[in-house]
């Protein structure tokens, strides 16, 4: 059996990938040339992952001033070429999609969690303007399945679908599959046709994971981001995520970007070997470490403990980042509100986002909350609680994350 390899012993498995695309990914952006002068590398330097280590860390806030300054890609994409799809997150973020068959390799994840040719799978994921259900319908098309692209909503209608489809597989947010199952429990007292799910974009806690595996037998997490695709998923031992074979993953000090052995907490920082995007030293702003000890399933690449925690401000709320920077722009200008917070919490497995809102003397206090209400929708994509509050400390923090994980 395979042996789990240590994480510098993993990422020497890219030396010669390095050796070989930063060159070309020098001549053809511009843009990394700079973030290499600026790093004091000269191209030729690049010659291991060891050296690829001295360009510092490109932060997803970074990106963004990038992007705003050179848009729409911030220089990162190699003149003339043309992606297939272009996708917004919040941010805003925009993130090209190369013309590859499964173009952010999440097919080694699902193929991980048992899914195969011929069968129909439920993708819940968003496919309005972010780009999580337009990957995971290539992945699984890629391996051969036929897609019921559900997307978020009409949550009764896919109930319906799954069963008069035989719907064997689930791609979404393990809180709505848990709607899902209940929508179809309370359809049919057959139980669900639904024989494995992959979920991704928010924590599956260990009582949630359970309540799902009562009704589908195999339910597998990962791990990844709107920029870099598959980071991380779940084996058949279910011990944290093995980081893939084609994107060199590691695990990063947050003082000086320098990679960390097994055990210690870092950023996760993702490079991928595309010539023509620079995705290189991209710091995704997730907290994690590597495990230890080897896996039981033979696998070779190392695995991450799990999602930590954040090295940032930004929150991820049902799977999509909020950021204290995108509150601000979108509740610019909002007469009558004399300060304001937004409040994170967990309620039936579910994330429920609550704005608290100080009104000013003698505002009319139902318009004005529906006016908030409308700026959160439209300018941050979210349907939120709005409501009166007393008092709202102006130099508090924006983003109140009260969740708890058990």
């Amino acid at each position: 059996m395979a042996v789990s390899l240590a994480p510098e012993d993993y990422a020497r498995g890219f030396d010669a990938r390095v050796a070989e695309v930063m060159p070309r990914l020098t001549a053809a952006v511009p843009a990394f040339a700079r973030r290499l002068k600026d790093a004091g590398v000269d191209p030729p330097e690049l010659r291991d992952v060891e050296s690829l280590s001295r360009v510092a860390v490109l932060a997803k806030d970074d990106l963004i001033s990038l992007q705003a300054e050179t848009p729409p890609f911030g220089g990162l994409l190699a003149a003339g070429v043309r992606p297939r799809r272009v996708y917004q997150s919040p941010g805003p973020l925009y993130e090209p999609e190369p013309h590859e068959r499964d173009p952010w390799r999440w097919v080694p994840a699902l193929e991980a969690a048992g899914f195969a040719a011929d069968e129909i799978v439920l993708c819940a994921f968003g496919y309005h303007l972010s780009p999580a259900g337009a990957m995971f319908e290539e992945a699984a098309t890629a391996l051969g399945c036929t897609v019921l692209p559900g997307g978020i909503g009409n949550i009764e209608l896919q109930a319906r679908a799954c069963r008069d489809l035989g719907v064997a597989g689930y791609v979404g947010l393990p809180s709505y599959l848990k709607k899902l199952l209940e929508a179809i429990e309370g359809q049919d007292d057959e139980g669900t046709p639904l024989r494995r799910a992959f979920v991704s974009a928010e924590p599956l806690p260990g009582s949630l994971r359970d309540w799902l595996r009562e009704r589908v037998p195999v339910v597998r997490q990962g791990y990844g981001t709107a920029e870099t695709g598959n980071l991380g998923y779940e084996c058949e031992a279910e011990e944290g995520l093995h980081v893939p074979e084609d994107a060199l993953v590691q695990v990063c000090a947050l003082d000086d970007g320098r990679p960390l052995p097994a055990g210690a907490e870092g950023e996760v920082v993702a490079t991928l070997f595309r010539e023509d995007y620079a995705i290189v030293r991209f710091g995704t702003g997730d907290l994690s470490a590597f495990l230890e000890e080897p896996c039981a399933c033979g696998r070779r690449t190392p695995r991450l403990a799990g999602w930590l925690g954040r090295a940032g401000e930004a929150v991820k709320v049902r799977g999509m980042f909020l950021h204290p920077r995108q509150v601000r722009a979108a509740m610019e200008g909002v007469a009558d509100v004399v300060a304001y917070r937004f409040v994170i919490d967990r309620v039936d497995e579910r994330d429920e986002l609550r704005c608290e809102v100080q009104l000013s003397d003698g505002a009319d206090q139902a318009a004005v909350l529906a006016g908030v209400r409308d700026r959160i929708r439209s300018g941050l994509r979210f349907n939120a609680e709005v409501v009166a509050a007393d008092s709202v400390d102006p130099s508090g923090p924006l983003l109140i994350d009260a969740r708890a994980w058990d």
